[in-house]
């Protein structure tokens, strides 16, 4: 049976990918603004191409510096490297990105689409941007990439598709975007379906709230999960995605490092930890004294009393932000005692008080690698920058922006059955 095909719009570090990948789908292309990002997607390709390869040692020289990321990129059939787009997905490119897609489906020889998958960037939609613009976002042009996406359905007539995106698209122009999309979309030929998930119901180790629209071709009536209610057997506590790391210190850490423990059944359902015997990206940032000194406050209050911390309720010389009546939990523990953590998002790449480490000896906020466990990213998943090197905004923030794999590797497994 030939496997099933994807195109990934919007793509981003490809946690979504990683989702559909892992079920046994077949991707085509992805599309992707960001040049970091894009690096993390022919970097994950180069993985799954040498996992099936059965040659994993050479992924492995690269993550462990014994050979460089262009002697890796080597190894990897061009048409794989290719089929990573770096463009913006807008009018002006639509044409170019068409062109390099139909190449793709010419190489591979592939006669259909059979999925279309992603979702625009949510600033546009979400509620604290739409707070901190001046105009509530309503100029801005990302409100209206879902007209893109469209384009692309009627490009490639998938038979079915799925489009990510925050809650906050529900209230968005008062709901005339989400209408809007259901005209547009039942225009090209779709009908969709609106749901609600929690990324922790899913078994990923946070609660994340997002939007998922599945849409179908109306000449057929697929039989769709209710995924607002689903649960999945994967659970634990926060702790289980940390227990075997080693412990770091603000502003330590390398590429590499060794697991400090055995695995636990968490990672392992979760196929986090999923066969490597090193850790890669396990590197903190440094901190200032102050804002250490007010970390040890924050986890000593949570691991002694439960409570979280309010920023007015600092001794008077740790407070320097003048706004004192929002954001007053702008220091928070990613408390390990607790099912699921609170939301990781892009603004831990500018600093990582929102996500405070539990251990009150490290004193410290998280690392890459525990971002991205929380995310249910594996271990084996390496977050490229620019440059080679440890990269550590840059990962930060293609992790916060990510969708858990855990997550949509489960919805793609019901869209492979209906498929």
């Amino acid at each position: 049976m030939d496997k099933i095909t994807y195109i990934d719009l919007f793509a981003g570090a490809g946690g979504l990918s990683e989702g559909f990948k892992t079920a046994g789908f077949d991707p085509i292309a992805h599309v992707e603004i960001d040049q970091a990002a894009c690096k993390t997607l022919t970097t994950r390709s180069s993985y799954h191409y040498l996992k099936e390869q059965n040659n994993l040692e050479i992924y492995n020289d690269y993550i462990t510096g014994v050979i460089g990321r262009k002697e890796l990129y080597k190894y990897i059939p061009n048409e794989i490297a290719d089929s990573i787009i770096n463009l913006g997905i807008c009018e002006e490119n639509n044409l170019e990105i068409f062109r390099q897609i139909d190449n793709q489906l010419s190489i591979k020889d592939i006669k259909e689409v059979d999925l279309i998958v992603g979702g625009p960037p949510c600033q546009a939609y979400s509620l604290v941007g739409r707070a901190r613009s001046e105009h509530n976002m309503r100029r801005d042009p990302r409100n209206f990439l879902y007209v893109q996406y469209a384009n692309y359905l009627e490009r490639y007539n998938p038979k079915m598709f799925v489009f990510e995106n925050v809650l906050g698209l529900l209230s968005a122009g008062s709901g005339i975007y989400l209408e809007n999309m259901r005209k547009l979309f039942k225009k090209k030929g779709y009908s969709i379906e609106i749901f609600r998930v929690n990324a922790e119901n899913f078994g990923v180790l946070q609660m994340r709230k997002r939007l998922i629209i599945i849409g179908w071709k109306e000449d057929f009536i697929p039989n769709i999960p209710n995924f607002d209610r689903y649960k999945s057997d994967i659970n634990s506590f926060v702790n289980s995605a940390f227990d075997d790391l080693p412990e770091l210190e603000d502003g330590q850490g390398s590429k590499i490092c060794t697991y400090s423990s055995i695995s636990n059944k968490y990672l392992e359902k979760a196929e986090i930890r999923n066969g490597n015997e090193f850790i890669t990206q396990h590197v903190t940032r440094p901190h200032t004294i102050q804002d250490k000194e007010i970390y040890k406050i924050a986890v000593d209050k949570w691991n002694n009393k439960m409570e979280r911390l309010n920023y007015n309720d600092l001794p008077d010389r740790l407070k320097t932000h003048k706004n004192r009546t929002s954001f007053v939990d702008r220091f928070k523990v990613v408390a390990n005692n607790l099912q699921s953590s609170q939301t990781v998002v892009a603004h831990i790449a500018k600093d990582g008080h929102y996500y405070i480490h539990p251990d009150i000896e490290q004193n410290r906020s998280i690392s890459v690698r525990e971002a991205a466990r929380l995310q249910s990213f594996p271990d084996s998943f390496y977050f490229e920058g620019v440059k080679e090197g440890t990269n550590r905004t840059a990962a930060f923030k293609q992790i916060g922006n990510a969708v858990p794999p855990l997550m949509a590797k489960i919805i793609a497994q019901q869209i492979k059955e209906i498929l």
